[in-house]
């Protein structure tokens, strides 16, 4: 299968101390290496997910894809044209993000429906007098009722904003979606219901999906290949069966170490 995604050497940095220290001594301020030169390809209709702990680079990763941190050298090539930071919004609606907290992700103050229109319209994904009505396809995709259109986040379950969460990256069409811890924050009894979802929207849209977790369970269930991340880098990168049967870095096998009960859940 062709790449639609190649990273490579990437790495990115963000600078540390106080920048007006730093102009007084007349010195570069320190930096912290957060992605540490990795290279990865990813094929269209796709499936891979990115493991590690908290702190080895996973969602700093996932925002350089969406352009949302620059880089600092290396390079990421999405369907043939390499991306910079500033970046066409016909390039920038194809990768999209569902992010971890979907509570503090949506807007309060806004509808779930004003949410959705106003991304249909600002990117005239449809014609004006189709707005609404797509808006409410987006939430039956999601397996919500068009009801909820006129709800506030506020009002709506966990499961239930992270759906919307889910639709509104869905509203841009993209050939990529991005889902940074996106069951973390919702109960165990909600994580396979929207896991399940993501599984199905994927094979129904023909999406490339990353997911981004800490949880190997979670990745193994919904991930055809994992990359193992292990401070700024790629440790292992092959097929999940074969990494869950084999793991060969001390890293991975450590992670599977902390998580025994992780091969007795069902897939």
């Amino acid at each position: 299968m062709t790449a639609l995604l190649q990273v490579h050497d990437l790495r990115v940095t963000f600078p540390t101390g106080s920048a007006l220290v730093a102009r007084l001594r007349r010195r570069s301020r320190p930096a912290v290496v957060a992605v540490d030169g990795i290279s990865f390809e990813v094929a269209g209709g796709a499936s891979v997910g990115i493991v590690g702990e908290s702190g080895c680079g996973k969602s700093t990763l996932a925002r350089a894809l969406t352009g949302l941190v620059p880089i600092a050298t290396g390079s990421i090539t999405f369907d043939g044209a390499e991306l910079g930071i500033r970046r066409a919004r016909s390039t920038m609606r194809r990768i999209q993000m569902v992010f971890q907290d979907p509570g503090s992700s949506l807007n309060p103050s806004r509808t779930v429906g004003q949410t959705l229109t106003e991304l249909l319209k600002v990117h005239r994904m449809v014609p004006a007098d189709r707005v609404r009505a797509r808006a409410g396809e987006l939430l039956e995709l999601v397996e919500l009722p068009s009801s909820l259109l006129a709800a506030y986040p506020r009002r709506l379950s966990g499961g239930q904003r992270q759906r919307v969460g889910i639709a509104r990256a869905l509203a841009l069409e993209p050939d990529v979606l991005i889902a940074d811890e996106a069951v973390a924050a919702l109960d165990v009894s909600v994580q396979a219901s929207v896991l399940n979802l993501l599984s199905g929207l994927r094979r129904e849209l023909g999406l490339t999906m990353l997911f981004i977790s800490h949880d190997l369970a979670v990745v193994r269930h919904i991930s055809e290949r994992v990359l193992v991340m292990y401070l700024g880098r790629i440790v292992e990168d092959r097929p999940t069966a074969d990494l869950f049967m084999d793991p060969r870095h001390p890293y991975t096998i450590a992670l599977m170490a902390a998580a025994p009960k992780m091969g007795m859940r069902k897939r």
